[in-house]
């Protein structure tokens, strides 16, 4: 049985080390691309019946463009046959990730310089997304509220869903969150031709302005090739945890150490501490809890290949390796974890404190649970309403404020060889005298 890597941030060659931790192969290959280029091509080319054959040959069952669709009665029937214990988790679910989004919303705004000009910014929501549901291995309701809801807020007209059904098989907590989240449309379609779908239109589904939602190495491929047909939220590639921690209970560490590799066997968790002896607690915690989970096997392999026990000399360093991972998911399980966060500045989302699991905010805590992996936060955000709307700039200007600020735009204009737009500013020059 292999264990997991552990790494000392004081030796010479953990920067190495480090990167080639991080150097996971997470995406797709060129035969990946090339098979999902082929994908693309045929559904945009042929609509319903490649969609349909494609289904057929990766989901097995037998779909057409009369049964691709999943209506919203059917939706409404799913939420109808919940027991109460899962309608309320799912209604607390929402509610929460309801308020929290209201916040992100942004207002229009106009100002006027001191040349006379007024400007702006308008902000207006997308006509129609397309929200992907994983399905296959696990089926995710959570992501259903954490697409579907901040979509809602943003003023999306009409939210169409696609998720896997395979063996023809609808996951009832699936369909019952996206009838409780608005989804008004939704079809029985995944994988690269659900997403081709989505970007292209089809005979029975209509084409999107963005598409979100994460899937596997194929889905991810799939909206890499689209991107530009229409706008998609990021490419997600297998979830990550880190967990900093100085002291703590080494059972719950460990447990917040599994929660993400029980995803997926390329999924990452990595532990930092100052405290030795406190790895080797958590070592031992994560052998003990892999004997009773169910998705043990997973995890463990995730783990053993992706993993790391990282000691650190102290909190500073911490903080260091930390901005170098750039993780999805940060928890600092710290007896003070506001003095280092001033220190981080690439995460996803960071759970504060020994209190808040990693498993909190993918559910209920309210904060959206669709964030960058693979080191993009360091340069993208966790999805929001603002992934939703629209800025358009706004300019107004009076005679006055041409006068002032328009010879300049002419000489700029002249000095790029573009005399028409020269002209349409002299034009009013020459109007004002």
């Amino acid at each position: 049985m292999s264990e997991i890597q552990r790494l000392n941030a004081e030796d010479d060659n953990f920067s190495a080390k480090l990167a080639v931790l991080l150097s996971r192969e997470t995406d797709t290959g060129a035969d990946v691309q090339q098979l999902v280029a082929g994908i693309l091509s045929e559904v945009k080319s042929r609509g319903d019946a490649a969609l349909c054959e494609f289904t057929a040959r990766f989901d097995h069952w037998p779909c057409t463009n009369q049964t691709i669709e999943i209506t919203r009665a059917r939706m409404q029937q799913a939420w109808t046959s919940l027991d109460n214990e899962d309608r309320e988790a799912l209604e607390l679910a929402s509610t929460r990730i309801r308020a929290y989004h209201e916040h992100q919303h942004q207002e229009n705004w106009e100002f006027t310089d001191q040349a006379g000009l007024t400007l702006g910014q308008r902000i207006t929501p997308l006509d129609r997304v397309g929200l992907y549901v994983p399905g296959g291995k696990a089926a995710y309701p959570s992501s259903v509220l954490m697409n579907a809801i901040p979509a809602r807020v943003a003023g999306v007209e009409e939210i169409i869903m696609v998720v896997p059904t395979p063996a023809g098989e609808m996951n009832e907590l699936v369909l019952a969150a996206a009838y409780l989240s608005g989804v008004q449309r939704a079809f029985a379609v995944g994988g690269a031709q659900a997403v081709a779908a989505l970007a292209y239109g089809t005979e029975t589904i209509p084409a999107v302005d963005k598409i979100v939602g994460p899937g596997n190495k194929f889905v991810a491929a799939a909206k890499r090739q689209v991107f530009g047909t229409c706008g998609i939220d990021m490419i997600a590639g297998p979830s990550e945890i880190v967990v900093v921690a100085d002291a703590g209970n080494p059972e719950w560490l460990a447990a917040d150490f599994l929660s993400q590799a029980e995803h997926d066997e390329a999924a990452q968790s990595i532990f930092i501490s100052t405290d030795a002896d406190l790895i080797d607690d958590v070592a031992a915690a994560v052998e003990k809890h892999l004997k009773v989970l169910a998705r043990a096997e997973i995890a463990r392999n995730s783990i053993e290949n992706h993993g790391a026990l990282i000691l650190v000399p102290d909190l500073a360093v911490a903080a260091e390796v930390v901005n170098t991972i750039a993780p999805e998911h940060l928890e600092l399980a710290l007896d003070d974890p506001d003095m280092l966060l001033p220190e981080i500045r690439h995460a996803g989302a960071i759970f504060i404190g020994h209190f808040v699991p990693e498993a909190l905010g993918d559910y209920v805590a309210g904060p959206n649970h669709v964030l960058p992996t693979n080191r993009t936060a360091r340069f993208s955000s966790a999805l929001g309403v603002y992934d939703f709307t629209k800025r358009s700039s706004v300019i107004r200007a009076s005679r006055e404020a041409v006068a002032a600020v328009g010879p300049t735009a002419a000489h700029l204009a002249h000095r790029e060889g573009l005399q028409a737009h020269a002209l349409s500013i002299e034009l009013r020059l020459k109007d004002n005298t």
